[in-house]
């Protein structure tokens, strides 16, 4: 993602009271970049106010910048959830996809089901996923259920009961649903949905702990996502959950060396 930013504005110098009139130019903002390495250009229209502008380079380009890195993390995650994504698969069309083993994604593959129902009735899809992670069932468990955790990967504020009925919400109540099951270290079902998906309709997400010794392999499954965020909802997993719990569990693992 590439995107060209001009914004225009009038600032008045306290001083004086004087009003001059400028713009700042962002012309390559990217993802894949980093926010202090963007080029910010400001400029004015000719004429005194040669502080207001020099201020603007300075302290002016800081707070752009600050604002820019909110902009993007806010971006990213819509995106990922799928606020901004375009429908890939027109309702009715048949879904198989399998995807090749990468890094430490063992199986990705959803099934159809026409009439699958969960709340509101649509046709839906079934995600099956599993990932390996470093990191006793027990404890790959408890960063699932633990409002500490769980705002630490997400990097956000989170909602947290962890117990039969209780709410849970986080990425900025982008994601939101309610525990009905809990075995400790073994299994965690939820009701859980999209905030872009229809009004009332959630998914049931059954998630099983298998113990592998020093790894656990998590078994995903997501029954009831609506046809049109099935993309949308199988990258959530990947990039908001797997990708940012695996980071998680590198960083604690180094603070504790």
């Amino acid at each position: 993602m590439h995107l060209r930013i001009r914004y225009v504005n009038t600032g008045t110098v306290k001083e004086s009271g004087e009003k001059h009139k400028g713009s700042v130019e962002i012309p390559n903002l990217s993802e894949e970049n980093e926010v202090d390495d963007t080029e910010i250009n400001v400029s004015k229209k000719k004429g005194e106010g040669d502080v207001l502008k020099d201020l603007m380079r300075t302290e002016g380009t800081t707070k752009v910048r600050e604002a820019l890195r909110d902009y993007l993390k806010a971006l990213k995650t819509e995106f990922t959830l799928g606020m901004i994504l375009p429908t890939k698969a027109p309702v009715g069309q048949e879904l198989n996809t399998e995807q090749k083993p990468s890094g430490n994604t063992m199986q990705d593959s959803v099934s159809p089901q026409s009439l699958d129902t969960v709340g509101v009735k649509i046709p839906t899809v079934r995600i099956l996923m599993k990932e390996i992670f470093n990191s006793p069932a027990d404890e790959l468990y408890s960063i699932f259920t633990t409002k500490e955790f769980i705002q630490q990967f997400s990097k956000g504020p989170a909602v947290v009961e962890a117990e039969k009925g209780g709410k849970l919400q986080m990425f900025e109540g982008c994601v939101s649903g309610e525990y009905t099951e809990l075995v400790p270290s073994q299994r965690i079902i939820l009701k859980w949905r999209c905030r872009n998906w229809p009004d009332e309709h959630y998914a049931t997400v059954a998630l099983n702990f298998k113990d592998l010794s020093a790894q656990t392999e998590l078994q995903l499954e997501c029954k009831g996502v609506p046809v049109s965020n099935e993309e949308s909802t199988r990258q959530c997993w990947k990039k908001q959950y797997f990708e940012e719990i695996h980071s998680f569990l590198q960083q604690s693992k180094a603070n504790m060396e």
